[in-house]
């Protein structure tokens, strides 16, 4: 039997290094903490950075790769798994010979004999390197945007089912888009932005299906992602494509998380600084006159635009009050720098480990936000006119601005670079196209749920409707205080994800490497938060963000890269008709004009 203390005459005791990083990201697939991890709607949250082998290590575990081609095992040890109580298992019927692999100088001799190569190839990472991990992938979110998905293989009792899968691509799909909704609707008209729902919500499922397909036919393991599915396929330049937009769909998520936190910040501390300072907010013209506190960035009734003011009562003392603290906390100037001081410190960790505990928190916003517009549109009841123009509550039915819906649809079902990632732990691969499909479904009755509602019920002209539905409430109505709370705190804990994730793809395709060094680090994280920052204050839009993020991310990923890896696919069998070139190639054409048709719309 095969002695894993033993160790050759060669071997120092000393030398037995396993090359890899001191600090893991995260846990290996062998890990004890993966087998027991919570495994949910969010992904997988690990509850351990430690593996297995660190204690009691394998003879094979301990060989150097610079040994592969002078030494052959000759002892025929089975490979190891990380199932098996001693680091070993005997491989299965059917089971590749131990031979006649590169590297090996006697790898066709008959006995079965196998290098070290062969045994290093079959081994788990003891620790994974960041840009191994996160290389070409982007957030649960981004949430799209985004909640991030963290995904690496696990063992076969770790793998998941098909509801877990189904609820975890529904819940990285997900993200902070839910609140563009209603504006959504508004741009493209009622019925006109339900069709662009389901008709963008197919198409991004059917090029997701194709990426998966594509997947399945040409990928040598579980582990190949989609760039370098692009560059197998299509070339080096496909692979620069989807790298360069993966990180396009990344800096847009951290400037559209930093505008979001300014806002929940700025109107939480504002709704504090009115609790105890005792001041009232005064109801003005173009705030709703029922018990909901709805407010309208436009003066309804007029073509004249203003910004709603609520001051505080006649009072010279508190007025003065009032003007000092809204110098030294204003929204669309100072606000955004005092957030630095919050998020710098927890940009600069090596490992995001710790903030993927928080991973459920986007199930939690979503399921919080759909009570919260039920509630409210309770409260409000119908108000839609669909026949008299000069009825405050007339709808159209479509209006000619519907690319800004569009655009903002195609980061809304953005999931193309990680769901790879996301069903490979399914423990049923061949129902990937059918969870895929079921939670795809899932999305769109969600999206037409929370924007049909919101805009059927809002009791304003429907031009008021904002790209974030909570600016259209007032900074003390309660549940809005509760929303803003709970997601600043969700965004919170998600950005470091994101920019981790965007630093380190950065740092790997410039560097060489996902952590150069501190100082390094410190200049790259230094850039995003001046970007931040400058966006925030200049542009703070953020449906302007999210649909131009969206068609240019889109037309890569989602029209463009998914249709030449099919199209590329079927060449290589043989099964590639003119027919089928044609009708594929209308989809490209399709991005190309939803990104164009972004400059010439407006968000108002």
């Amino acid at each position: 039997m095969y002695d894993r203390n033993s160790r050759p005459s060669w071997r120092r005791e000393a030398d037995a290094d396993s090359g890899s990083e001191s600090q893991p990201l995260l846990s290996s697939d062998a890990s004890r903490g993966s087998r027991r991890s919570f495994v949910g709607v969010g992904g997988i949250i690990f509850d351990s950075e430690t593996s297995d082998f660190e204690t009691g290590r394998s003879y094979a575990d301990k060989q150097p790769l610079v040994f592969a081609n002078q030494y052959q095992y000759r002892n025929k040890a089975p490979l190891r798994t990380a199932g098996s109580r001693d680091g070993f298992a005997a491989p299965g019927a059917g089971a590749p010979p131990l031979g006649g692999l590169r590297g090996g100088s006697g790898g066709d001799n008959g006995e079965g004999g196998a290098t070290p190569y062969r045994y290093y190839t079959q081994l788990p990472p003891r620790e994974l390197d960041t840009a191994a991990l996160l290389g070409g992938q982007k957030p649960s979110a981004t949430s799209p945007v985004f909640v991030p998905y963290l995904a690496q293989g696990v063992s076969e009792e770790a793998k998941q089912s098909s509801l877990v899968t189904i609820f975890a691509v529904w819940n990285t799909i997900m993200g902070t888009s839910l609140l563009a909704m209603p504006w959504g609707l508004e741009r493209a008209g009622l019925l006109g932005g339900l069709l662009l729902i389901v008709g963008m919500g197919g198409l991004c499922l059917y090029t997701t299906f194709r990426v998966l397909s594509v997947h399945r036919l040409h990928a040598a393991s579980h582990d190949v992602e989609v760039p370098e599915l692009c560059r197998r396929l299509l070339g080096r330049w496909a692979e620069l494509l989807a790298r360069v937009f993966s990180l396009v769909v990344l800096l847009g998520a951290v400037i559209v998380y930093w505008i979001l936190m300014s806002n929940f910040l700025f109107h939480s501390v504002d709704y504090i600084h009115d609790e105890v300072t005792g001041a009232s907010p005064i109801r003005s013209d173009n705030m709703s006159k029922i018990f909901t506190p709805v407010k309208c960035h436009l003066l309804t009734g007029t073509e004249n635009v203003s910004e709603l003011s609520v001051t505080a009562p006649e009072d010279p003392a508190a007025l003065a009050e009032q003007d000092t603290f809204r110098q030294w906390w204003n929204l669309e100037s100072n606000v955004p720098i005092y957030l630095v001081l919050i998020m710098a410190p927890l940009m600069n960790f090596k490992s995001a480990t710790f903030f993927t505990k928080f991973n459920s928190l986007g199930t939690l916003s979503v399921l919080y936000l759909l009570i919260f517009i039920l509630v409210k549109s309770s409260a409000w009841g119908v108000n839609l006119n669909i026949h008299d123009v000069m009825s405050e509550h007339y709808s159209p039915l479509f209006k000619m601005s519907f690319p800004a819906t569009s655009g903002m649809l195609a980061l809304s079902y953005f999931i193309h670079n990680i769901i790879i990632s996301i069903v490979k732990n399914n423990r049923h691969q061949e129902n990937n196209g059918r969870d895929l499909s079921i939670a795809y479904v899932l999305v769109t009755i969600t999206y037409a749920v929370i924007g049909g509602v919101f805009y059927i019920g809002f009791p304003l002209a429907k031009s008021c409707i904002k790209d974030n539905l909570l600016n259209n409430f007032e900074s003390w109505d309660p549940m809005t205080v509760a929303a803003r709370a709970f997601l600043f705190f969700q965004l919170v804990t998600v950005f470091p994800l994101v920019a981790f994730m965007l630093r380190s793809q950065i740092c790997t395709m410039f560097l060489g490497h996902s952590w150069p060094g501190r100082l390094p680090v410190l200049m790259i994280n230094s850039v995003f938060i001046v970007l931040c920052v400058l966006f925030a204050i200049y542009l703070p839009r953020f449906g302007t963000i999210i649909r131009f993020t969206g068609a240019i991310s889109g037309l890569v990923y989602i029209f463009l890269l998914p249709v030449l890896l099919h199209l590329a696919s079927l060449q290589r069998q043989g099964k590639l008709t003119k027919l089928t070139t044609i009708l594929h190639m209308i989809i490209p054409v399709i991005g190309m004009a939803n990104l164009i048709a972004q400059f010439f719309v407006s968000d108002e």
